[in-house]
């Protein structure tokens, strides 16, 4: 059913997508709390994920190795895991709207012929359902506010000689996205995609400026890449000194001060950036913030 949405959510945006500013996200390798002990379920599930964002083409996505190398840099996160707290903070640094993360929390099978109780996936079994379920938390990493928190479950059936999942690296999708497992993540997976659908559209758009040629012209991020098209208008931001909560220190964002328009002329650096003219506005610096012109 879950699947079905999703198709029905992609039908709906397939006209318009062209015309809409993609948004981006990035997804934390999630943990694994299933207590399976399956190599690299984690980081599986969560390139299941990002396969799935990416082909719904609503979503510029950072690739999780480019997430994982700023984590490392950046010393935010012990063993390459995004926490709520650490989100704001790379999301700035990688320049995405939202980040996922999340764990799994289940992974197994119920076997009809035994006690109806979850095991671990094994060989030999002859009919069973397989069952996956993971928990995620998407975070604005403008405000470090959590917009939703939410358990996704998937299930698949099959009757038959069981598949041994014993050894398998799940880093390798090929090696099990076909199997009941597999279906049963990618159904979990397709229900975290219609979440962040639903939750991104309230998440305003932003890009960046890269550059400020001594011409009257910038290089501004995205490019064609997130459907930042030539004569589009945008606005340009300052971002102000970081407010924080005095009881708790928690980040509450920054007043913003607008300083500038812009006007798209050209696509850039193999469409990861857009030139634009400046038509409004003096002393634009580099990592000033691009918004949608109102």
């Amino acid at each position: 059913m879950k699947r079905i949405s999703v198709i029905l959510l992609t039908l709906l945006f397939v006209l318009s997508a062209n015309a809409q500013l993609k948004k981006r996200v990035a997804v934390s390798r999630f943990e694994d709390r299933s207590g399976t002990g399956y190599n690299h379920l984690g980081e599986g599930v969560a390139d299941m994920l990002v396969t799935a964002l990416v082909k719904s083409n609503k979503f510029s996505v950072i690739e999780r190795q480019e997430l994982e190398k700023v984590l490392e840099e950046q010393k935010l996160g012990e063993s390459g895991l995004v926490t709520a707290e650490t989100a704001p903070k790379l999301g700035k640094l990688l320049g995405v709207e939202l980040l996922v993360v999340g764990s799994v929390s289940e992974f197994g099978t119920k076997e009809s012929k035994v006690s109806g109780g979850l095991s671990f996936i094994s060989g030999g079994v002859k009919t069973k359902t397989a069952r996956a379920v993971v928990d995620v938390r998407l975070v604005n990493t403008v405000t470090g506010e959590i917009v939703a928190a939410e358990k996704e479950e998937g299930e698949e059936s099959s009757t038959g000689i069981g598949f041994d999942y014993e050894g398998i690296d799940f880093n390798n999708m090929d090696s099990w996205d076909d199997t009941d497992a597999g279906k049963a993540t990618r159904e979990a997976v397709d229900g975290v995609v219609e979440l962040i659908v639903e939750n991104m559209a309230s998440i305003p758009w932003s890009g960046k400026v890269l550059k400020v040629n001594a011409d009257g012209t910038l290089l501004m991020k995205p490019g064609s890449e997130g459907n930042v098209k030539v004569g589009m208008e945008f606005d340009i931001f300052r971002v102000g000194e970081s407010i924080k909560e005095p009881d708790t220190g928690l980040d509450l964002g920054a007043e913003e001060e607008k300083i500038g328009r812009v006007k798209v002329i050209e696509d850039a650096l193999k469409g990861k950036a857009a030139k634009a003219k400046i038509v409004e506005g003096k002393d634009i610096q580099t990592s000033d913030i691009i918004r949608e012109a109102k």
